[in-house]
């Protein structure tokens, strides 16, 4: 039996002309006309090829489908991070002025708020009249050293110039004593012998033996003896005395001496008196220097540029150290912390490309991985679970990892700590 081709029963069916059994009577009639038959494979081959065709590509297409998602993992649990920098004073003092508030752009270096300076200027005065008072002790101190060194050094040398003097004037007094004895002695036996001889004439003189001018004579030469004998006395005394004066010069030359000697333990209690002005010279100018940094804490700046948050001072206000008074959000120090789960993390690498889409906004901007933390987030919390208690259940855990926004995708700065964000990573 004939077939009949797919065109004509399509128009059978259409039309309702006839039905399946009339069709083939048709085609009958047809074949019995004489017409050419339409139902040939090549015929039937053409008009399969193009079925096949969209089918491969449907495969293909979602085998592509299939691999593009396949090669990025993405999380929902994910929002902007940055550094919250609190603003506090380092010193106590009296508001006398805020220049920002809440919602405010700042740029680093804009002055936030404005404390009370004179007291602190009144500090820094008095400090630097003690650094001046300081220095001119130090320098007199300074001064001192080498006029005390070059008196010391010339006091030593005199004193033992002075203890030499004495000892050769010792030697020459003892000297001259001894030869002053040896004329006292000497003087003495002429005495004796004056005297004797003396003795002689008389009895001599009294007999008519001698004249009376040799017993003139002899008296003579007696009381010249005797009075050499007194003179040489007198020399020997004084001479003793000589004596005893050097060994007195000697005594106090060698007491001269060995205060001289002390002299240098006395310079080094003056350098030791230098250096210690010299170090109050160091600790006026630290004070100084602290007095001075304390006037310019008078003057709170912002550390970074930002927007203002959470205010809370107002001029009129005494504030101590440490007290916070606002706090400044980066706009521009700021990354995405997506919290992946554990098994999302097995082809995650550094420097992975990363698309970060902003609710927010609807729009999205490039970034790249930059560290994947390293523990779970619940290890950071304040009670991190014990799974050795027998209570376990297994649960997929969430590691942090950090997203770095590449450079330019913010310029308007929309981007706010906090925003909740969907990062995809491509890991393939």
């Amino acid at each position: 039996m004939a077939q009949k081709t797919d065109l004509e029963q399509e128009r059978i069916l259409q039309a309702g002309l006839a039905s399946p059994s009339d069709a083939n009577g048709g085609a009958s009639g047809e074949r019995a006309s004489g017409h050419k038959d339409q139902g040939t494979p090549a015929t039937r081959s053409r008009k399969t090829w193009p079925i096949i065709l969209v089918v491969l590509i449907l495969i293909v297409g979602s085998i592509m489908v299939w691999r593009h998602y396949a090669a990025w993992v993405s999380t929902d649990d994910a929002e902007i991070d940055g550094h919250i920098h609190p603003i506090s004073s380092r010193i106590a003092g009296h508001v006398i002025k805020v220049t920002v508030d809440n919602t405010q752009y700042v740029e680093k270096g804009t002055v936030l708020v404005q404390l009370d300076p004179t007291l602190y200027q009144v500090a820094v005065d008095r400090a630097k009249a003690q650094l001046a008072d300081a220095q001119a002790t130090a320098q007199a101190a300074q001064v001192g050293v080498p006029i005390t060194s070059i008196n010391t050094m010339s006091q030593v040398h005199s004193a033992q110039a002075d203890v030499d003097s004495a000892q050769a004037g010792i030697t020459a007094a003892e000297r001259q004593f001894q030869a002053a004895e040896a004329k006292l002695e000497e003087a003495e036996a002429n005495n004796v012998k004056a005297q004797s001889d003396l003795k002689r004439y008389a009895q001599l003189v009294g007999k008519n033996e001698i004249s009376r001018q040799q017993y003139d004579d002899a008296v003579a030469a007696a009381k010249t003896s005797a009075a050499m004998v007194s003179a040489a006395q007198a020399s020997a005394a004084a001479a003793e005395q000589q004596v005893t004066q050097a060994r007195s010069r000697l005594a106090r030359a060698n007491a001269e001496l060995h205060y001289a000697q002390t002299r240098p333990q006395q310079l080094r209690v003056i350098r030791a008196r230098a250096e210690a002005a010299a170090s109050s010279v160091q600790a006026a100018e630290a004070a100084l220097h602290q007095a001075e940094l304390n006037l310019q804490f008078t003057t709170i700046v912002a550390p970074i540029s930002g927007i203002v948050g959470n205010r809370t001072v107002v001029a009129g206000q005494n504030i101590q150290p440490g007290q916070a008074l606002m706090a400044i959000v980066p706009t521009e120090d700021i990354w995405v912390t997506a919290n992946f789960k554990e098994t999302q993390l097995q082809h995650m690498r550094l420097g992975q490309p990363v698309k970060i889409h902003v609710d927010a906004y609807g729009r999205d901007y490039n970034g790249h991985v930059v560290g994947i933390a390293g523990a779970t987030g619940v290890q950071f919390s304040l009670l991190p679970p014990e799974n050795a208690t027998g209570n376990y259940v297994k649960v997929v855990q969430r590691v942090p990892v950090r997203i770095a926004i590449d450079p330019g995708q913010d310029p308007q700065h929309l981007l706010r700590v906090g925003m909740s964000v969907e990062p995809n990573v491509k890991v393939n």
